[in-house]
C-alpha cells in the first residue's frame, strides 16, 4: 500500500506543478478539440478522489464541491466556470487528497467499497482496486497535463523538431 500511496502523491504533485507560473487564462484555456485544460483536469481528479477514495467507503466530503451533482455523469468537472477560482479548485483538490489519505490510512486494501454509479453487478469493490484505479487516473491525467503545458509554453529544440519531422515525412503519402 505504501508504494501505491507514494505513486499517487507524486502524481498529485505533478498535477499542481503544471499550474505553476501560468495565468488564470492559460490554466483554463482549452487546447484540444475536446476542451481539455489544466484546471479542468485538477477539478476532475478532485471529484474522483472524493468519489473513489471517500464516498465509496461511506466517507462523503465534509463540504461538497460546487460542481458535484447527484448523478456524477452530470457534473461540470472537466473545465472551470468563471466563478470557480484556481485557488478554490486547487484547495478542493488538496482537501480531497487529504480526505483520501485518511481513508487509505484507516482501511486495509481488502476493505469493501461500493461505487453507486457503476453498472449493476459491478458496484462492489475494494480499497485496493480503487486505489490502483486512482493512481492510474492521476498518472494518466498528469501525462495529459504535461502535453497541455507543453502546448502552452513548451519549446522543442529546432534541430530535434526538424529530425523528428523528417522521420515522419518519410511516411507521408505512403
Amino acid at each position: 500500500m505504501r508504494e501505491l500511496s507514494r505513486a499517487l502523491q507524486a502524481s498529485r504533485a505533478v498535477m499542481l506543478e503544471k499550474l505553476d507560473g501560468l495565468s488564470e487564462y492559460d490554466r483554463r484555456r482549452p487546447l484540444t478539440p475536446t476542451g481539455t485544460n489544466l484546471l479542468g483536469l485538477v477539478k476532475h481528479l478532485a471529484g474522483l478522489e472524493y468519489g473513489y477514495l471517500g464516498e465509496a467507503f461511506g466517507r462523503p466530503p465534509v463540504e461538497r464541491p460546487s460542481w458535484f451533482r447527484d448523478n456524477p455523469y452530470d457534473e461540470i468537472d472537466m473545465w472551470a466556470t468563471p466563478d470557480e477560482s484556481s485557488e478554490y479548485i486547487t484547495g478542493v483538490y488538496r482537501q480531497a487528497w487529504a480526505h483520501s489519505d485518511d481513508t487509505i490510512a484507516e482501511l486495509d486494501l481488502d476493505s469493501p467499497g461500493h461505487v453507486a454509479h457503476w453498472s449493476e453487478g459491478h458496484q462492489d469493490t475494494t480499497l485496493g482496486v480503487l486505489l490502483i484505479r486512482m493512481v492510474t487516473e492521476t498518472t494518466q491525467h498528469a501525462g495529459h497535463a504535461d502535453i497541455i503545458r507543453e502546448l502552452i509554453d513548451g519549446e522543442l529544440d529546432a534541430d530535434r523538431r526538424s529530425t523528428v519531422q523528417e522521420a515522419a515525412d518519410h511516411f507521408r503519402n505512403r
